[in-house]
């Protein structure tokens, strides 16, 4: 017999536990999600899968297991284990391709499980008691594709040297103690295979790193991989895995590559959000609540158009929400709660759907859901007096155009006129000097006038005796006495 599988029944255990199990032939062994209990027996050298998660063992993992040279899949989670974690796993390096003892009591620190030509391929030790810091032995784990740390006690910086882990995919170091800013101004490169990073619940500090944005090619590559899994061992063995989406624990059996996660929330990070996050167009989940972020929504951010759930609760970030936020047409969850943004909700789009819940705590903030409705500023009315009808204005012009042309044409045919009879006919002065004085005999005629002619001259002199001076001078072309 080389392979066994008794997965998801209702077995309890052994008649009589062995130390070792008999069959010196058995490749594989799969007892996984039935109801195991007592300690963990020890496969045969000749095991080189082998998974008894999700029961109810307890006791300590036997130092024989490092005797196992042959052995490729180590799966141990969810049960009751506890005791420290061997640290001549190491010795299993040239091998061990996957090692998960996540959800069980484990304490002290993490073993030193990677070397030079490590085959190391899926780590997990979440979701225990570790402490302490992170190894660097991993760095010498050339292909690991996934590490997961969550939920332990571990205190150290961000481990800027798993940059060079060219075959990184999910990083998890959620609930710990870890501190300090996740990058450098010097050591911004690599991580270019992410497609799942968790730093939440942690004590980092710093602003956002917008250099890694852009480094992270791989969560900008919409149709990268294709429907494919991370962390497929075989056939039906696949990574499994929790990530908070859409505010909830969603435990994921698979994780297909395509699913692009950044959560760092609950931290202490401050600063803008950097406008470099557009380019993460194939991100599906992005959560950046709960820490001490300024500035304003990047317009940019409407560019991950397959962003299904956006949470940037509890900041301090202010102004308008960009309109262009409308275009996130997959968008299922979005919490903008408890910051300082103002000014209308965006609508007619996605953003105007979700509930009031979403955008409560922002004081200065309006438009449907909320029931706070946005002020219409009415435009400022011009007083009477200052009003001027379009007929007022045109009369106005064409008064003083008038008057103008009066006036021009007076002083031109007087001037003209007058030196005509002061030069050429010096004898009409008199004449009209004489009528002048006349007028007092003549005023019962008013109509009647003096018609001076010569046959010189072009112009015909009329003058009223009522108005004596004025005069009207008009060219005439034949004229004669």
């Amino acid at each position: 017999m080389q392979q066994l599988n008794l997965s998801h029944n209702f077995l309890t255990g052994w008649e009589e536990t062995p130390v070792a199990l008999p069959w010196n032939s058995l490749f594989v062994l799969d007892l996984h999600s039935n109801m195991l209990q007592g300690p963990l027996v020890v496969p045969q050298i000749s095991i080189w899968y082998y998974s008894v998660t999700e029961n109810s063992l307890t006791g300590r993992i036997d130092p024989l297991f490092c005797k196992l040279d042959g052995l490729l899949y180590l799966e141990l989670s969810s049960n009751n284990l506890s005791g420290t974690i061997p640290q001549c796993f190491g010795n299993l390096a040239g091998s061990l391709s996957v090692l998960n003892l996540r959800g069980n009591n484990f304490h002290g620190k993490m073993p030193k499980t990677c070397g030079e030509g490590s085959q190391l391929a899926t780590l997990d030790l979440s979701h225990n008691h570790l402490h302490g810091k992170i190894p660097k032995s991993l760095a010498e784990c050339k292909k690991l594709e996934i590490l997961n740390l969550g939920h332990n006690r571990m205190s150290d910086s961000f481990p800027f040297w798993l940059q060079n882990l060219s075959r990184l995919q999910i990083l998890v170091l959620s609930s710990n103690k870890f501190y300090g800013p996740i990058w450098r101004p010097h050591n911004f490169w690599g991580f270019s295979s992410l497609k799942i990073i968790d730093v939440s619940f942690n004590d980092f500090t710093g602003s956002l790193p917008a250099q890694y944005f852009i480094n992270w090619t791989s969560m900008g590559d919409e149709k990268s991989d294709g429907k494919h899994y991370i962390g497929n061992y075989n056939d039906d063995q696949y990574y499994s895995m929790t990530v908070i989406n859409k505010g909830l624990e969603m435990g994921f059996i698979r994780v297909l590559s395509i699913f692009v996660s950044i959560d760092l929330s609950n931290n202490r990070f401050h600063g803008e959000i950097p406008t470099t996050i557009g380019g993460l167009g194939a991100l599906v989940v992005l959560n950046l609540s709960s820490n001490s972020l300024t500035g304003h929504i990047p317009s940019s951010m409407s560019s991950l158009t397959d962003l299904e759930s956006l949470d940037v609760s509890k900041n301090k970030l202010s102004g308008e929400i960009p309109q262009q936020l409308n275009s996130l047409t997959f968008l299922g969850y979005l919490n903008m709660s408890a910051n300082q943004f103002v000014g209308p909700i965006p609508q007619g789009g996605q953003i105007g759907n979700f509930p009031n819940s979403s955008f409560m705590g922002n004081l200065a903030l309006c438009g449907r859901p909320l029931s706070r409705m946005c002020e219409i500023t009415p435009s400022p009315t011009p007083s009477p007096s200052n009003v001027t009808s379009a007929d007022d204005s045109i009369m106005s012009g064409f008064t003083w155009k008038v008057v103008a042309i009066g006036y021009g044409c007076g002083v031109v045919f007087g001037v003209v006129g007058g030196h005509v009879i002061i030069s050429r006919r010096p004898y009409l002065m008199w004449i009209i000097f004489v009528s002048s004085h006349k007028g007092d005999e003549d005023d019962e005629r008013a109509d009647n006038s003096m018609l001076l002619t010569t046959s010189s001259s072009k112009f015909i002199v009329t003058c009223i005796t009522r108005f004596r001076w004025m005069c009207f001078l008009s060219e005439l072309n034949n004229c004669s006495l």
